[in-house]
């Protein structure tokens, strides 16, 4: 007969280790939407130490382990469905970064957990966790952490305050968490356990969640309720508008002649494509979108007039300066969003702002509409409908006009005339463009290439265009691929997923190409080399810092970084972490290795080095202003023709009150 439970009489009991008992939880853990039910937390990465070796160790090795979950009872009564499989990181940033594009490529209604040891491995979680939560995606980070007893003080990795004997490094993962327990008790375990799964299912308040694991009390045993262990759904909501706030919001559309939608990564977090184009059908209003918004239409729908803000198009921008309404669904309205607040230029113009969030709803002084955006768009057409709102059919032609326009000048970036000649980057993009279907994936966030896609990719699936640019996070890349490919896997034929790298991306974090070589993904990675940080030595030309310290080059006899480009070989690095590398020096040798990369049942790497487009065609420049503040005072012309520009241009920005 099974013991029973002291704080619930009668409750049958079972004996485990906290990280045994924390193991087991999660792999019964369930979010539903929309009828659709699926594990929450469905895989586990992890890098061992002495700081969770024995404890999470131990329970995932007797939980699965295998990639599918394959082996081991758990000795928690683990059956096939209740497994945790195990994935094998090499940098405890990359292995966040993973779990975060396996979320959102999942919708964030599934996603992975992070087990480190204390120290190093901990710290290194701080920048994938920022990351997660400023753009809102769900992961389950559980760093071990040093003795609760404190049998020893202190340990090996354990950082010492004289001020407080409760501090440990994973402090640092507080202000980047929307949730954050130290585990010091096995019992305490029961609440925050339930508390983290709550705010991971939240659509409103997910993000990174971290649960600190001190190590001695992962091992200890507990009398665990069965009641802990049983299958929990958690519904994903979709909070409909308020009354007050949908008829508002109503009468604002309904008085508007150059209404304008900003789309963001509210409207794919939702599912929501299909509800706004059904929108944009009824009233013919604009949409334009942000970086992770691109895709709520595809490129060639009739209201999408491409990405909007610094790295937007023209049609977009010009249409954002004249509204005097800007709709925004599921957005945060970043300075990139907003042109630093000198991109809705029109002295009449509103803001109505629909998000499932109050604290993004009312940006910009905006009038509210708090809602999920499938949900907000459903009653907002409704309510529409009835009343005959639609644009003017002068507007319309007016930004159908504007966007054919746009089009031809991607046509001409993407241009390839001499097919024995070095491509450009946007060539390489162009190359790209001719070659993809709706199914294949791009995945970048870093660096020059997100300004040129955001103006120049045509995005044609709703998850295609996979651009981090919430945090914009050198180092994302590979390791997101990886995290795609796996919330991908058992679809036939398996999606094409690239990643797209600078060579100062690739410098930065490697290291999954292993991971992708062990899993044998078929990871499409595309390094293009161009011997420094070039979206950085832009913008430091542009505020007169004369592009200082941004090229990879040897020193000059003045000590300065002008000499012969470093004679470093990225592609010989991938190939001797496992990667399969074709190397192209034209434009048609591109063409044929990214055809072949494709076609590749394993990963495999095409390397390329760009031309620079001061002699061929680029991107076209910026269409809107950015704030990057330029020194007040300076000696140097450049510096101080910098500063002029700077004061014109932060001239024009305003206050939305």
């Amino acid at each position: 007969m099974s013991p029973t439970s002291p704080a619930n009489p009668g409750c049958p009991t079972r004996r485990l280790t906290t990280a045994q008992a924390l193991v087991a939880f999660l792999a019964r853990q369930y979010t539903e939407r929309d009828g659709r039910r699926q594990r929450l937390i469905s895989a586990t990465w992890g890098i061992f130490g002495h700081g969770n070796v024995a404890g999470i160790g131990q329970a995932l090795m007797e939980a699965g382990g295998g990639r599918s979950g394959g082996g081991g009872n758990g000795g928690a009564g683990n059956g096939a469905a209740h497994r945790m499989p195990y994935l094998q990181g090499r940098n405890e940033q990359a292995m966040v970064h993973a779990a975060v594009g396996y979320a959102r490529q999942s919708g964030r209604l599934s996603a992975h957990a992070v087990t480190t040891s204390i120290g190093p491995g901990a710290t290194n979680l701080v920048t994938g966790a920022a990351l997660a939560t400023i753009n809102r995606l769900p992961v389950l980070l559980l760093p071990g952490d040093t003795f609760a007893t404190r049998p020893a003080d202190p340990v090996l990795q354990q950082l010492e305050v004289e001020y407080a004997g409760d501090v440990s490094v994973n402090d640092c993962l507080r202000p980047v968490s929307r949730y954050f327990d130290r585990i010091t008790r096995p019992e305490a375990l029961i609440p925050a356990a339930l508390q983290a799964m709550r705010v991971l299912a939240d659509p409103a308040g997910t993000g990174a969640v971290t649960l600190a694991l001190p190590q001695d009390v992962q091992a200890e045993a507990y009398d665990w309720p069965e009641e802990f262990f049983a299958e929990r759904d958690w519904h994903v909501r979709r909070p409909a508008p308020d009354p007050h706030e949908l008829e508002a919001a109503v009468r604002a559309v309904r008085s508007a002649r150059r209404p304008l939608i900003v789309a963001g990564g509210g409207i794919r977090h939702s599912a929501a494509e299909e509800t706004l184009a059904a929108f944009t059908a009824a009233t013919r209003i604009p949409v334009a979108s942000t970086q992770a918004g691109k895709g709520a239409l595809r490129h060639d729908h009739p209201a999408d007039v491409g990405g909007i803000g610094h790295t937007g198009t023209a049609t977009a921008d010009e249409l954002a300066r004249t509204a005097d309404l800007v709709i925004g669904i599921g957005t945060r309205f970043s300075d990139f969003t907003t042109a630093s607040g000198t991109l809705f230029a029109n002295p009449a113009v509103r803001v109505l702002h629909l998000n499932i969030t109050g604290f993004d709803a009312h940006k910009l002084a905006a009038l509210p509409l708090v809602a999920d955006a499938r949900a907000g768009l459903e009653a907002l057409t409704a309510a529409l409908a009835g009343r005959g709102y639609r644009v003017d059919p002068a507007y319309e032609t007016e930004y159908t006009g504007a966007k054919e326009a746009w089009e031809e000048r991607v046509e001409e970036s993407f241009a390839t005339p001499d097919p024995t000649a070095r491509p450009t980057q946007t060539q390489v993009l162009g190359l790209l463009d001719a070659l993809v279907t709706e199914d294949d994936i791009l995945i970048n966030a870093a660096g020059s290439l997100p300004g040129d896609l955001h103006k120049l990719w045509r995005t044609r699936s709703r998850d295609q265009y996979h651009v981090e640019y919430g945090y914009s996070c050198m180092g994302y890349e590979i390791p997101a691929a990886i995290g795609v490919l796996l919330a991908a896997e058992g679809r036939t034929p398996r999606r094409p997923v690239w990643a797209l790298v600078g060579d100062g991306t690739y410098l930065m974090n490697p290291t999954e190409i292993v991971t992708a070589v062990q899993e044998n993904l078929p990871l499409k990675l595309v390094v293009l080399q161009n011997h420094g940080y070039a979206s950085i030595g832009g913008l430091s030309e542009s505020v007169g810092a004369e592009r200082f310290g941004t090229a990879y080059r040897h020193r000059d006899a003045d000590g300065g970084f002008t000499g012969p480009p470093l004679p470093v070989d990225l592609a010989a690095n991938a190939a001797s972490l496992g990667m399969r590398v074709l190397r192209a020096t034209t434009v048609d040798d591109l063409r044929t290795a990214l055809s072949e990369a494709r076609d590749a049942g394993g990963p495999t790497c095409v390397y390329v080095e760009t031309e620079t487009p001061d002699t061929v065609s680029g991107p076209p420049p910026a269409q809107a202003w950015w704030d990057v503040p330029v020194a007040e005072t300076a000696s140097r012309p450049a510096a101080v023709k910098a500063r002029e520009e700077y004061d014109r241009q932060v001239a024009a920005r305003r206050r939305h009150l």
